[in-house]
């Protein structure tokens, strides 16, 4: 089942990154508060060509970014126009109720990492996603080997730097690149016709404007959603903020201009070959999500499936070199190790602390070691434990999701400070800028 939500409807904020002050935009476009359901329960059917967004012809805004933070500007400071009433239909692939928009404002130029940005997105208008283009920003090493090699330590863009932009959207990378991550995070699991996409959460509640389960979802149906619609710069999935402070809503389905340089489709989810023709030259570091049955309980073999796929898109992609995968779950991770064994792969969280605590050995494969800044409330990224890697070969990745910690040029100083060799960080930019500061 698939419900579309268009507007400010009431939800918990999700886990994750706490506040940073986010900037002041103008008023963007109005939301209109309807909710379109689809009316039957079991998987779901085909999409039809109208399942996206119907655009508004006569009236747009534009989003545009300088440096990292993201504002929407309009060419009056007058309140929206209130949200038209609108009908519910019992059809979410075929029904649409497009909102409607604030006066045209004026044309405004991108700044910032915007041009560089560009060169990266090619232009593409709706449909396939652009390819690299020549002139695209290039990392210092295109392998983990070289990456490895290069003696320094790696900044790895969470999802594209979360706290900065949409969630795993293309244009999410595409900013990180151009603020020189090395290293491109991200999360994959299937869609209900078998396609591997770059999604988090096993559901479409949080970043869209729709409810649904991935796996009741065919690709069609998940990429006609708004994939920044609950976006602020900042805070990830927080409903409660004023209409205005969703800066990118509305790009994805015509509403708003997206940025110079960017189309609709790089504000909706993308799949894994997506990301990784856009983006050739940027090892990827992919963790294989698990997915939950409609009882709410985790399916391995969702993950096994999703394993089954990657490792065939990598062979077929030529990137066994340039991919690391992750996953909690040792039964898939142990399937995607069979049928890729060229491809680097980390340890589950548990496996580590068994490490840690009870003095297992790790595979002697591993290179990379992915370790939580904190575990169960203690702080795990101290010194010692650094050390002890390092001395038995280890590379040392930090991840930071989910943790009271706020993402700042100091807190990345910190962590690099203790010796690691790559911090997953939300906020790219500031990661990259605390390395060419550090001593």
């Amino acid at each position: 089942m698939l419900a579309l939500v268009a507007g400010g409807c009431a939800g918990e904020p999700s886990p994750g990154a706490q506040p940073i002050v986010p900037p002041d935009p103008a008023a963007a476009a109005g939301s209109a508060e309807s909710t379109l359901s689809a009316g039957s329960s079991g998987g779901a059917s085909p999409a039809t060509s109208s399942a996206a967004p119907a655009p508004a012809a006569t009236s747009r805004t534009t989003a545009t970014t300088a440096g990292t933070a993201a504002t929407t500007t309009t060419s009056s400071e007058a309140e929206p126009a209130a949200p038209p009433e609108t009908e519910t239909s019992t059809d979410a692939r075929t029904a649409t109720a497009p909102p409607e928009s604030p006066e045209p404002p004026e044309p405004v130029e991108p700044t910032g990492t915007d041009d560089a940005a560009a060169q990266q997105a090619g232009g593409a208008g709706d449909g396939a996603a652009a390819p690299a283009t020549p002139d695209a920003p290039r990392p210092e090493a295109s392998t983990l080997d070289g990456l490895l090699a290069l003696g320094r330590p790696l900044v790895i863009a969470h999802a594209g730097g979360d706290q900065d932009h949409p969630h795993s959207t293309l244009y999410a990378y595409t900013q990180a690149v151009a603020a020189g991550a090395d290293v491109l995070e991200l999360d994959v699991q299937l869609t209900a016709d078998g396609v591997l996409i770059v999604q988090h959460d096993d559901t479409v509640d949080r970043t869209t404007e729709a409810t649904g389960r991935v796996a009741d979802l065919t690709l069609a149906e998940i990429q006609a959603l708004d994939n920044a619609h609950w976006f602020v710069p900042g805070l990830w999935g927080d409903r409660s903020r004023p209409a205005a402070e969703y800066v990118f809503r509305g790009v994805r389905g015509g509403i708003v201009e997206p940025p110079a340089g960017f189309g609709p489709e790089d504000f909706r989810v993308a799949t894994f070959r997506e990301v990784a023709e856009r983006f050739p030259h940027h090892v990827l570091d992919v963790e294989i999500k698990l997915q939950r049955g409609p009882d709410g309980e985790e399916a391995p073999r969702s993950g096994i499936t999703a394993a089954e796929v990657l490792a065939a898109e990598i062979a077929e992609l030529g990137r066994e070199d340039s991919v690391v995968v992750a996953c909690f779950n040792d039964d898939v991770l142990a399937a995607f190790r069979e049928l890729a064994p060229d491809v680097a792969t980390t340890p589950a969280t548990d496996e580590l602390v068994a490490w840690w605590l009870e003095g297992r050995e790790l595979d002697p494969r591993y290179r990379v070691l992915q370790v939580p800044f904190t575990y169960a409330g203690i702080e795990v990224v101290q010194p010692d434990l650094v050390e002890r890697l390092h001395s038995e070969g280890l590379y040392v990745w930090v991840w930071l999701s989910g943790i009271d910690v706020v993402e700042t040029r100091e807190f990345y100083a910190d962590l690099l400070g203790r010796g690691v060799d790559g911090v997953i960080a939300g906020r790219p930019a500031e990661a990259v800028a605390a390395l060419a500061e550090a001593p």
